[in-house]
């Protein structure tokens, strides 16, 4: 079995990128000085892509007597996913994205200075050419020394449709709206199979059936949200209010799925009543980190990546979220611990070893599940073909629906269950 040193070392090799839907995107840059900023999310192109930007008010600021600005060394520039972590990443040299290889210039602020509308914005439109369908992403790049840039602009990116339509997700979560709607009617079946299941039995019902069922009716809703929001992305660009349903469910959620499984794992309402010192801290620790990681998800998604703090918000969201899988494989350690100390002392070996050999199987499948959704996940968008990368979104939900149904069996309630079997005397003991 792995111990939890090392569960905790190999959920925290990887730290999962969670990239948002893609949509139209404001940007707004006041005397920023910065050489490279990610303009917009990576997008998937087909070979039907379309770029849509405006850009208004574009100024650039100069130190005191220095001379005029070369505004050709100032502009868009669209660069492949393969380029990408090139570009992030830190240089000592003075070199301009601007003359990359990689890089494609799309315009130059020499040249949203010459083609301006009437009402004063510049309006650019392109397609991705036939045959260069792929990830691609939008930088600003600014190669004046010295210098600072404001500007407000807003960026489109879509695929056009056959019938005249546009796409605003990117290429490989086209699918997502289906496969959201799909897991939201599995989970209002395992919702109906629950509550039935608490109504037939419920002289074996304990009060962590109920947080259990609630859990259930916060996943259900938070998979309807991420499908509207979805849906009108797709359509619209725009979550049209599916997001602030999506911030709140997912909150919801996440507090009572941590808070479930440390309830399980400690075996509150099973073999012992009540929460110890140590467990009630773990609570109180998990649940408001849960709550700041959720105010990192509403940061990252309302704000665009072009943000100074976005990325610090991101990394902010992906640590917190680390912390509070690993946290809940501590009360499962104890749980173990205590009966195989109980298993030797108090002359119930038989009883306590099968409750022991139940908690290993527990600590194992949320070791798993915290694995394969902060790990294989990120594993599978990040080496499938861009057309696909539905599919790591598909295997988080369907390794989750798994757990749940894992864990229901595991802990339904009935009368033979190892976790209801309490004596009198146990009762009195505890």
């Amino acid at each position: 079995m792995v111990s939890a040193r090392s569960a905790v070392c190999l959920a925290l090799v990887v730290l999962v990128a969670a990239l948002a839907e893609a949509r139209i995107d404001k940007v707004k840059l006041n005397h920023d000085d910065r050489s490279v900023i990610l303009v917009a999310e990576p997008f998937g192109f087909n070979e039907n892509g379309v770029i849509e930007m405006e850009i208004s008010k574009a100024t650039v600021f100069l130190p005191e007597g220095s001379p005029q600005a070369d505004k050709t060394r100032i502009g868009v520039v669209l660069v492949t996913d393969d380029a990408d972590a090139e570009v992030m990443r830190p240089s000592t040299d003075s070199g301009c994205l601007l003359d990359e290889e990689n890089a494609r210039v799309l315009y130059t602020l020499e040249e949203v200075e010459n083609n301006r509308a009437k009402d004063g914005i510049f309006y650019y439109r392109n397609s991705i050419t036939e045959g260069s369908g792929g990830i691609y992403s939008l930088f600003f790049a600014n190669c004046v020394e010295d210098s600072d840039v404001t500007l407000s602009m807003a960026t489109s990116l879509y695929n056009a449709l056959p019938g005249g339509g546009k796409d605003y997700l990117s290429a490989g979560k086209k699918l997502l709206p289906g496969v959201y709607m799909f897991m939201f009617i599995c989970s209002l079946a395992m919702l109906g199979v629950w509550g039935s299941l608490l109504s037939k039995r419920r002289n074996h019902v304990q009060r962590i059936h109920f947080l259990m069922l609630v859990l259930i009716i916060f996943k259900a809703l938070t998979l309807l949200s991420q499908y509207g929001m979805n849906h009108y992305i797709q359509k619209t660009g725009d979550p049209e209010g599916w997001n602030i349903a999506y911030y709140v469910f997912t909150f919801l959620r996440g507090l009572m799925f941590f808070t479930v499984i440390i309830l399980l794992g400690t075996g509150y309402s099973y073999f012992k009543p009540f929460l110890s010192d140590n467990e009630k801290k773990l609570l109180m620790v998990v649940i408001p980190l849960q709550v700041l990681a959720n105010i990192a998800i509403i940061i990252m998604d309302e704000d665009s990546p072009a943000d100074r703090d976005w990325f610090t918000w991101r990394d902010i969201f992906h640590l917190l979220d680390i912390i509070c899988c690993c946290a809940v494989l501590f009360p499962i350690v104890w749980s173990i611990k205590r009966l195989r100390e109980a298993a030797t002392t108090d002359g119930k070996a038989a009883r306590n070893m099968q409750k022991l050999a139940l908690f290993k199987q527990f600590y194992i499948m949320v070791v798993a599940y915290v694995y394969f959704t902060r790990i294989i996940v990120y594993l599978l968008q990040a080496t499938l073909p861009y057309q696909y990368t539905w599919l790591g979104d598909a295997a988080g939900e369907v390794a989750t629906l798994a757990f749940y149904l894992t864990t229901g069996i595991k802990f339904q309630p009935a009368q033979h269950n190892p976790y209801l079997s309490l004596e009198e005397a146990e009762m009195a003991e505890l």
